[in-house]
């Protein structure tokens, strides 16, 4: 082995790794590995986020509804935030997974997100919070 990038060495391996020319000689199948996410969930993935969901959006509902004393605007709000935690999770998920809200690209395409929708997202998401934050400061 002398070091020169075309220098065979025995077995059929070049300074550099495999001769191309003995592998198509062998005629041995490359085998390709999908490195990329499936494009679904699996339920260990999705089971967390519903079940915190669903627990953060009791525990906002039911000192809403019912009025339980001075501890139900602290439940309400602890609930609240479970509740949007789940909602960032599952967001989190599918982006990972390849889904995307509309007007806005997937993560590898390099394009620009459209203001209108970006502002429209901001304008619900402020008016569901003042509304909720709202609903709580009322049971004072």
């Amino acid at each position: 082995m002398d070091g020169r990038p075309g220098a065979t060495v025995t077995g059929g391996l070049s300074a550099d790794g495999p001769d191309e020319q003995d592998e198509a000689e062998r005629g041995t199948p490359e085998v390709e590995v999908e490195l990329r996410p499936q494009g679904k969930f699996r339920i260990w993935q999705i089971a967390p986020i519903v079940i915190l969901a669903g627990v953060g959006s009791l525990m906002f509902a039911f000192p809403l509804a019912f009025g339980t004393g001075d501890g139900g605007s602290v439940t309400a709000m602890l609930g609240l935030l479970l509740g949007c935690c789940a909602a960032g999770w599952g967001m989190a998920a599918a982006r990972k997974v390849g889904y995307t809200w509309p007007g806005l690209p997937s993560k590898a395409s390099g394009e620009r997100a459209d203001w209108r929708f970006v502002a429209l997202y901001v304008v619900v998401a402020a008016v569901v919070v003042a509304l909720a934050v709202w609903r709580v400061a009322r049971l004072r």
